[in-house]
């Protein structure tokens, strides 16, 4: 047998002749069965040979077949690959798109926010305008009635004069020579005297009835005319009585006639409604013609004072005014509990606008906050990120001289609670305060700058802010600050705000360590070094309370010992959100501000305060003037 088929080295033949002697030695029959067996044994080896064999050629084609297969599948992998690569092209291409139409779509949005807040503007405005436009209307026309009326009776008084001149002249003409030269005198200087000073009328036209009727005691003839002269002169005092009503009317309704007739002369036909047009449009100048600046508040009639508060933005409150103000110094000598009483002023904010006023009024100190008026305010408020609270602030009337002496317990009465939200509007406070109340001071757009200093970024509006998010590649993170009243001044002037705070702001997941460490790095470039540094001391101080977003402002409660001090309490000592002697914000224990070289802030706004009790960011200063 082949050598292939040895068994532990030996060929097989030789073991079974081994075998077989072995088995021989032993027992002569043994020797048949042990050949017996071997030949059983080689021949189920053959069969086995042969199965073998049989695998190996099934296995060699099952391998070649596989070989085939994974040939076929090498091309179609190739092909896998050359698609992958160009569906990762196509994919990069598409995430490129994507990435511009976001950036197309941010900026749209803040269009869209910005024509928001124009056409929110302008629908307040034109409510306004609406509404003194009904109350001109309703004023116009009362005014063109009395005019008519007045008309009118101009018309039949002078054809009235005319007449009895007239029958006077006819009157001497029958009186004799002798009788008629005192009688005649007389009614002839009445009637001059009447053309002269229609206020005294009366009592001449009188005294020449009385003298005609005498003259016709002692005249023969015509005694029919002498009855019509009686006649037409008692319509003369009719009209004198008439006269009478008409000049009160005109220094009632009128406003402006008196100035454009100094003389007092007769009314003219036409006159009056050359000369009240202006005043029943109620343009400007009518106003200031009307309420004269240099006389003062206390001399101001009720009309004035009605028409005063009607600008001022408290129309509901003049219906009940004319029937308790009799002048300007009714309003100067009353207090707030006679606002609430007389006038129907429940909301305390307005009756704290009315306060500053007459204040104003009576210290003649000008402020530059009183020019911003309540819409200005609506605007302001989308400027510094907080237009959620407008309503509140509009229905209140909140003006810039409002804003100057805004106080934590206003915000509060406002619906202001977010400790956030009250730290930027203190902030925002601050900015104007050191702009001196420039309606104008903040930026809404980019400028030409690179890098933008300090005391440009804390002029800086809400919608800035997130332009120059989107110019540090964070354009997705953008929309995430509206409503969130984050401006440039709270990025500078509040030390608790930190890049931590305003990632929290963005939702910037905390996972995101390198989204948030490029936040960081771009926060650090725009504020500056020491204001970083500053930030940075104070974040890690003993006692330091991160700033977070949900934190709320509670109203002071006072103690046990402080009711008795309640009534010795001056108004003027109220814990202003920004003080307004000392403009530095001392806020969260922080008795000192970074010098105005890197804050952009006025020198003088930036004296040291003594740290005072706070509530939340409460700040309390003893030495706040008024």
């Amino acid at each position: 047998m082949s050598h292939r088929y040895r068994t532990s080295g030996f060929p097989v033949s030789f073991s079974l002749i081994l075998t077989a002697y072995l088995m021989s030695l032993t027992s002569p029959t043994s020797f048949l069965q042990v050949n017996l067996h071997s030949n059983t044994n080689s021949e189920s080896y053959q069969d086995r040979l042969s199965r073998l064999e049989g695998d190996k050629e099934s296995l060699i084609l099952q391998v070649s077949v596989l070989t085939d297969q994974v040939e076929a599948q090498g091309v179609k992998i190739s092909d896998l690959q050359t698609s992958l690569v160009e569906h990762q092209l196509k994919l990069s291409s598409t995430e490129e798109m994507l990435q511009q139409e976001l950036l197309h779509r941010t900026s749209l949005e803040s269009q869209k926010l910005g024509l928001m807040g124009e056409v929110s503007y302008l629908k307040l405005k034109l409510a306004d305008m609406e509404g003194k436009q009904g109350h001109g209307a309703e004023r116009q026309h009362k005014a063109e009635t009395v005019v008519n009326f007045i008309s009118e009776l101009q018309e039949q008084m002078c054809q009235f004069q005319k007449e009895i001149n007239s029958k006077i002249q006819e009157k001497k003409a029958l009186e004799s020579p002798l009788d008629s030269k005192s009688p005649a005198n007389c009614p002839t200087e009445s009637a001059d005297s009447q053309d002269s000073n229609p206020g005294v009328s009366c009592d001449r036209t009188s005294g020449g009835t009385h003298k005609l009727e005498e003259a016709a005691d002692g005249c023969d003839g015509d005694t029919h005319s002498l009855e019509e002269s009686k006649f037409w002169l008692n319509k003369q005092v009719c009209l004198c009585y008439y006269e009478s009503i008409s000049s009160r009317l005109r220094r009632t309704q009128s406003g402006g006639l008196q100035a454009a007739d100094p003389d007092g002369g007769p009314f003219r036909r036409g006159g009056l409604r050359a000369t009240a047009g202006p005043r029943l449009t109620r343009t400007p100048e009518s106003h200031d013609n009307a309420r004269d600046l240099n006389i003062p508040f206390s001399q101001w009639s009720k009309e004035q004072v009605c028409g005063w508060l009607d600008d001022y933005g408290l129309s509901q409150y003049v219906s009940l005014s004319r029937q308790w103000i009799e002048n300007g110094q009714t309003l100067l000598a009353a207090t707030p509990q006679d606002f609430e009483k007389e006038m129907g002023m429940k909301n305390p904010l307005h009756r704290k606008k009315m306060q500053l006023a007459l204040k104003a009024f009576t210290t003649k100190v000008f402020e530059k906050s009183s020019e911003l008026d309540h819409i200005w305010v609506t605007r302001w408020l989308d400027d510094i990120g907080l237009p959620q609270y407008k309503d509140q602030f509009h229905e209140a009337r909140v003006d810039g001289r409002m804003i100057q002496y805004l106080t934590v317990n206003d915000l509060l009465t406002l619906k202001v609670t977010s400790q956030l939200h009250h730290l930027s509007i203190k902030c925002a406070i601050h900015v104007l305060h050191a702009n001196k109340f420039n309606p104008n001071c903040l930026r809404r757009r980019p400028g030409e700058e690179n890098q933008p200093s300090p005391s440009e970024v804390v002029q800086w509006s809400n919608h800035r802010v997130m332009e120059w998010l989107r110019a540090v590649d964070l354009a997705e993170y953008a929309p995430n600050l509206r409503g969130s009243g984050v401006h440039g001044g709270l990025i500078i002037l509040e030390p608790r705000f930190s890049s931590e705070t305003l990632a929290l702001l963005l939702n910037i997941p905390p996972q995101k360590t390198l989204l948030r460490r490029h936040l960081a790095t771009a926060f650090s470039a725009l504020v500056g070094s020491q204001a970083t540094q500053e930030k940075r001391e104070y974040g890690n101080a003993t006692g330091h309370v991160p700033l977070t977003t949900t934190a709320k402002v509670k109203p002071k409660k006072l103690g046990f010992t402080q009711f008795s001090h309640l009534r010795k309490r001056k108004p003027d000592e109220s814990d202003y959100i920004c003080p307004i002697d000392s403009a530095a914000l001392t806020a969260n224990g922080v008795s000192r501000f970074p010098s105005s070289t890197h804050r952009g802030l006025s020198p003088s706004l930036d004296r040291p305060a003594e740290r005072k009790e706070q509530v939340g960011i409460q700040v309390q200063s003893n030495g706040a003037k008024q």
